[in-house]
């Protein structure tokens, strides 16, 4: 039973960590080598694209979406669709797609030239090729350089008050189960003995 429980709580905070890495906003150095526009019809990933009601008839199967193709610091590609995310989750309350994409597109650069221009892409989400899920670009600000580092400050206080108010919750119900709950075991087994 002991294996059990442990099994049900490793499961339950490898969810919990999954969620935080896929929905909390990620920071990474990049190059823009292209931007494009491309039809989709999101299938069996559905879940991991944005919501399709967000400025368009949301009855339609498919939809364009844009997209960031860079390449990071080690010289591999990674690709980042462009997607409003409106008032659903996760709740960036992006609606500025378009400006986004113009902005990418006036940051184009090409490894050839002296001075490439590196940014730095604020996305959530991750990149799987083999199911085609692209992280989502939130944001995008010129970066001093490629080994410009940033600090991830939402996400530090973000974890920090979950891990305080998963501590009170803890806390409380171990002083609710040893003053309410275990008397009754206890009063139960003793008169069944």
């Amino acid at each position: 039973m002991v294996y059990v429980k442990w099994g049900f709580w490793g499961l339950f905070w490898l969810v919990v960590v999954a969620f935080f890495h896929y929905t909390l906003p990620q920071h990474d150095v990049v190059r823009i080598t292209d931007t494009y526009e491309k039809r989709v019809d999101p299938g069996s990933n559905a879940l991991f694209w944005s919501n399709a009601d967000t400025g368009s008839d949301p009855t339609t199967p498919s939809r364009d979406v844009f997209f960031i193709q860079t390449f990071q610091t080690n010289d591999k590609p990674m690709i980042y669709r462009n997607e409003d995310t409106g008032w659903g989750w996760p709740p960036y309350f992006k609606f500025d797609t378009s400006n986004l994409q113009a902005e990418a597109s006036d940051l184009l650069s090409k490894k050839s030239e002296a001075n490439a221009q590196w940014v730095v892409i604020t996305h959530y989400g991750w990149r799987n090729e083999f199911f085609s899920i692209f992280p989502n670009a939130v944001g995008i600000k010129p970066a001093d350089g490629p080994d410009q580092t940033t600090i991830p400050w939402f996400n530090i206080v973000f974890l920090t008050v979950f891990a305080a108010f998963a501590w009170g919750i803890r806390v409380r119900w171990k002083r609710f189960r040893a003053s309410r709950i275990d008397p009754v075991i206890e009063d139960w087994t003793e008169g069944r003995s």
